[in-house]
């Protein structure tokens, strides 16, 4: 009997917890009619959010995709310019981006015409948060349309010198001589002077060499000319500039001007510098340095 009354108290209290419970979660706004609904909300969100996930990283996957196959194509073509593929690759990857996250907003029932009026009410806001990077963008437009240099060429921008290797939507990348990737902006590089050493097919080779004032200057300057005539990269035409440009303090100073290649400049610069030199050695021409008398006085 004992454990019969045991047990009838035990079912009891369990009853009374169970109407607690209920109680609490009526007070809650809860019930075990709207239960449903919850689990219906919760699958259906679940189902949204993976749903979600799913075109975000399809999405952004053949973003990526649709570039280097844009790339693939720009390169085949004869009439594509370098520099313009790529930024229109970048562009199709970014607005494939876009249309991505506009769909995956879709799914959790966010309409297009309700999204173009959020856009539009905070377009100033993010015009404002995204100034700068809306500046790359159009100054990445101006590039394109204006065409200071090319893919491929030799520049000195926004304090950098380097072969541009590309223009995409925001940024300007180049490779220096020591094999060094810089990033420029493009508003920087808009809005920086742009030298482009690579625009022409022909450089101007300047050099000035200095004699003692002892020695024979005609023959200095033929000695000049030799050793110029005896390099296949510098230009006859136009013909070599040798002339005496000044009377230095310790020199007679000559002017040097060679035309070759653009792509020979260095090396045409540096033979005639070490050639001259030792040009200069052999037919006995100084060059001389500058001296300085010191007299001493003695004191009484």
């Amino acid at each position: 009997m004992k454990l019969i009354q045991t047990a009838q108290e035990q079912s009891a209290e369990a009853a009374q917890a169970i109407e607690a419970v209920q109680s609490a979660a009526e007070d809650a706004g809860f019930s075990m009619e709207n239960s449903q609904e919850y689990v219906d909300l919760a699958i259906q969100y679940s189902a949204a959010g993976a749903g979600a996930l799913f075109i975000l990283l399809i999405g952004f996957w053949f973003a990526g995709f649709v570039r280097s196959r844009l790339l693939r194509l720009f390169e085949k073509s004869e009439k594509m310019d370098e520099t313009v593929s790529g930024f229109l690759a970048s562009l199709a990857k970014y607005a494939i981006m876009i249309v991505t996250i506009i769909a995956v907003l879709g799914q959790f029932g966010v309409e297009a015409t309700s999204l173009v009026a959020i856009v539009g009410a905070a377009g100033l806001a993010i015009g404002l948060a995204l100034q700068g990077t809306l500046s790359n963008v159009a100054a990445g437009v101006m590039l394109l349309i204006f065409r200071p240099f090319k893919v491929g060429q030799f520049v000195d921008v926004a304090g950098h010198a380097g072969v541009v290797k590309g223009i995409t939507l925001f940024v300007t990348e180049m490779d220096t001589g020591d094999n060094k990737r810089i990033i420029i902006p493009n508003s920087a590089v808009w809005g920086s002077s742009i030298v482009n050493v690579s625009f022409h097919d022909t450089r101007r080779v300047d050099l000035v060499f200095g004699i003692g004032y002892g020695d024979d200057i005609d023959k200095a300057m033929d000695v000049i000319k030799k050793t110029i005539e005896a390099d296949e990269r510098s230009f006859s035409d136009p013909e070599p500039v040798i002339a005496v440009t000044s009377l230095g303090e310790s020199s007679v100073d000559i002017l040097v001007r060679v035309w070759c290649k653009s792509g020979d400049y260095w090396g045409l610069n540096w033979a005639l510098l070490k050639n001259t030199k030792e040009a200069f050695d052999k037919e006995g021409i100084s060059i001389p340095y500058p001296c300085r008398s010191i007299y001493m006085e003695k004191g009484e």
